[in-house]
Order: C-alpha cells, then structure tokens, then sequence
C-alpha cells in the first residue's frame, strides 16, 4: 500500500514575555473606569467647565493678550499626567507586590520587570492620549491655537511624562501596602497640582514664588509647553530641570525598588 506522509503543521510562536504580559494589563486596564475617567476625561472636562466662564476666555493684558483659559490647556495637559503617574500607577504595583504576584512571577519565564514595563507604557499612553484630547477641546470649542512650535513641544511632553513615571515608580518603591501608596501618592498629587499651576497658573505666580516653582518638575514642564505653544524653543534650564529630576527619580526608584 502507498503510503502517505503528513506535512508537520508549523508551531504557532509563542507570543513574546513582555507583549503577553502587556495584553493581559491592558485588559485590566480598560477594566478600570475609574482610573481611565481621571487619566483621559476629567481635565478636558475640567477645562471645558473653566472655558463656560466668559471671563477666562478674554484676553487681557495683565496676561500678554492672552485669555485665562489658554493658560489652562498646558495645565490640564500635565494635570493627566499627574493623574496616571501619582494616582493611577502606584497603587497597581504596589498591590501586587503586596498580595505577592511579583514574587510568584519571579519563578516563571515571565520576569517582574516585564510587569512594571507594561504598566510605564500603558499609564504613558494613557497620559499622551489625554494631552492630545485636551488640546482639541481647547482648539475646538474655545478657540485655543495649537502649539506653535511642535517639536518642542512634543520633546517637552515627554520628558514631562518620564519625569512623573519616574516619580510615581519612585512612591511605588517606597511604599510596601497600598494604603501607604495611596497616602504618599495623594501627598505628591498635591503639591505637583500645584506647581503645575492648577490653582494659580504658574504664569500669573508673583515674581519668588515662579522662580522657586520652575526648579520643581512640573513647574518647569509648564513653563516649558507655555513656551513652545508660542512659538519659542522651551528654555533649556526648563529642560534642564525636567531631565535632571527624571535621572533623579529614575535612579532612586531602580535602586530602591523590591519585587517583595
């Protein structure tokens, strides 16, 4: 009898560590409603609520004939970021560290590490994709011209995005339960809300009180997008100030950082 020979089916590959571990936490993630309304809707919509005030929306001298609510979209810009790197990221890593997934992760293919890459590129996202929706509600509905000088710009946002990244890595470094990440988080969120100029923009800040706000992270990432929305290059000392804080925290947070 002729035989028959059967072609080997090729192995389907196994998805890469990092990209399996990136599908399941973005799957938890679009399970939050709660952390994607404080990331991606509240500071549109807080913007939208301050642009309903006529008075903010006329430009005024005091202000470089500017209006108040142009000052505000870079605010809610970092705002979002705010919201996913201090309230939003620390307490998911330091749940699972406290309810062990880091360390049972430890003795499978899958590293910890894998994990907290996975949470930096989704809460980044998160926070670029809101930047992006609170510039066209301001574009759109109140008229707010479009940064001026994107590149820079957009080299600002991102170094405002590592900056706070690297600063809540660094609360979740610190805090061994969630309880004390929430705690310390909310602090941080305080303190960076305002120097990001959410209650008194930075720009409007009597003449000591913006120099000592502009050598604070989100001071200087303020003053930085305010600047490329006109038009300029963002000073290099506001740079400088955002670069010198994320290799701060960054190398804080990985030294001081435990799976357990």
């Amino acid at each position: 009898m002729p035989t028959t020979t059967t072609a080997p089916v090729p192995a389907t590959p196994a998805p890469r560590p990092l990209t399996a571990v990136l599908r399941a936490e973005t799957r938890l993630f679009l399970r939050e409603p709660g952390s994607l309304f404080w990331i991606l809707v509240f500071p549109a919509a807080l913007l939208t609520i301050l642009g309903l005030i006529p008075s903010f929306r006329e430009a005024t001298d005091d202000l470089g004939g500017r209006s108040v609510i142009e000052l505000y979209v870079p605010v809610a810009v970092l705002l979002a970021l705010i919201m996913a790197g201090l309230q939003a990221m620390p307490p998911v890593l330091a749940g699972y560290r406290e309810r062990g997934i880091l360390r049972r992760m430890s003795a499978t293919p899958v590293r910890p590490s894998a994990l907290l890459a996975a949470q930096i590129v989704l809460h980044g996202a998160a926070s670029l994709g809101s930047a992006v929706l609170v510039m066209a509600v301001g574009r759109t509905a109140f008229g707010v011209p479009l940064p001026r000088r994107t590149d820079g710009y957009a080299l600002a946002l991102l170094l405002a995005v590592a900056c706070v990244l690297a600063l809540g890595a660094t609360i979740c470094a610190l805090s061994r339960t969630t309880k004390v990440s929430a705690a310390v988080g909310s602090v941080a969120y305080l303190l960076m809300m305002f120097t990001a100029g959410v209650w008194v923009p930075v720009q409007t800040m009597p003449g000591l009180l913006r120099r000592i706000v502009e050598f604070t992270p989100f001071g200087a990432a303020s003053q930085a997008l305010d600047q490329a929305g006109l038009g300029h290059w963002p000073g290099w000392a506001h740079l400088g100030v955002m670069m010198v804080w994320t290799a701060a925290l960054g190398t804080a947070s990985t030294r001081l950082f435990r799976w357990e």
